[in-house]
C-alpha cells in the first residue's frame, strides 16, 4: 500500500496523466491533499482543482518540491526541459521519478536526473476507464520498495506489472498502439455483421462485448488463446470457415507485422 504520508506530484494533466489521478483517488489509494498536479494551461489547473479537489499549479517546481514521488505526463519531446535544470536536480535528487513518456529511455532519465531514483512506464488509454495495462521498468538502484509504490499507483487504473527496459519498445507498441490496433478489428467486424443484416448499434454493442469477454477469458483461465480458439471451432461449423477465410487474408502475418513496425517507431520516440 502507498504510505499514507506520501505527497505525488503529476507533472502534466493531460489525458493520461488525469486519468491516473482520477483512479488513484477512486481508489482510495490516495487522498486529494496527498496529490499537486500541473499543467502549463492554466484553463487545465483550474478544471483539475475543481474537478478533483487536489493542488493544482503551473509551477513544476513549486509541485515537486514537496513530493516524494513524481509523475511525468508529458510529451517524450517535454521530459528534458521538464527536468534537465540544476534546480530540478537538486528538488528531485533522492526522490521517485517515473516518466510515462514513449520512448524515453531510463539512461536518459538518469542522465539527467542522477540522484533520482528513475523508473520508466508504459501505461494505456484504457487507464481511462479503470482497465487499463500498464508495464514499468525500474533503473539502477531502485530498491522493491519504491518500484512497489510505482505498481501500486498504476494498479489503480487496472493492471500492472514490470519488465526490463530493453523490452519497452515493444511494450509500447503492444500496450500503448494495441487499443487502436484492436478497435480497427472490431469495427471490421462490426462491418462485416452489417453487411449481414444487424443494426450498427447492435453490431457494436456485441462485438465489444465480445471483445471484453474473450480477453477476460484469457486472464481469467490462463489458457493459451490457440486453446480457447479450439473450445469455439466445431468440425465442419461455421467458426472454422471463418477462421480459415481470415488466414486467406494473412491476417497473423499483418496483424505481427504491424505490432513490430509499431515496436521500431517507438523505439525512435523521445530520441534527438
Amino acid at each position: 500500500m502507498l504510505d499514507s504520508s506520501l505527497t505525488l506530484a503529476v507533472i502534466g494533466s493531460g489525458t493520461m496523466g488525469e486519468a491516473i489521478l482520477r483512479g488513484l483517488l477512486a481508489s482510495g489509494k490516495l487522498k486529494p491533499n496527498q496529490i499537486v498536479a500541473t499543467d502549463r494551461r492554466a484553463q487545465v489547473v483550474d478544471h483539475v482543482r475543481a474537478t478533483h479537489g487536489v493542488r493544482a499549479t503551473t509551477s513544476n517546481v513549486e509541485a515537486c518540491r514537496d513530493a516524494g514521488i513524481v509523475l511525468l505526463a508529458v510529451k517524450p519531446h517535454e521530459v528534458s526541459a521538464v527536468v534537465d535544470s540544476d534546480e530540478m536536480r537538486k528538488l528531485l535528487s533522492g526522490k521517485v521519478v517515473i516518466s510515462i513518456a514513449a520512448g524515453v529511455r531510463l539512461n536518459q532519465l538518469a542522465g539527467w536526473l542522477p540522484g533520482s531514483a528513475v523508473i520508466r512506464a508504459m501505461p494505456n488509454t484504457p487507464c481511462l476507464i479503470g482497465e487499463g495495462m500498464t508495464v514499468i521498468a525500474r533503473g539502477a538502484g531502485v530498491t522493491d520498495v519504491q518500484a512497489g509504490a510505482a505498481l501500486e499507483i498504476f494498479r489503480a487504473v487496472g493492471r500492472c506489472i514490470e519488465m526490463d527496459d530493453k523490452l519497452m519498445d515493444a511494450v509500447t507498441s503492444l500496450n500503448g498502439s494495441g487499443p487502436a490496433f484492436a478497435y480497427v478489428f472490431l469495427e471490421a467486424m462490426c462491418d462485416g455483421a452489417v453487411r449481414m443484416g444487424l443494426r450498427r448499434d447492435a453490431a457494436m454493442e456485441i462485438a465489444a462485448q465480445m471483445f471484453q469477454g474473450a480477453a477476460r477469458m484469457v486472464l481469467q483461465t490462463g489458457q493459451h488463446p490457440a486453446a480457447l480458439k479450439d473450445q469455439v471451432t466445431t468440425p465442419a461449423g461455421c467458426t472454422i470457415a471463418g477462421l480459415l477465410a481470415m488466414e486467406d487474408g494473412r491476417i497473423r502475418s499483418v496483424i505481427a507485422r504491424a505490432v513490430e513496425e509499431a515496436a521500431v517507431v517507438a523505439g525512435k520516440l523521445g530520441q534527438s
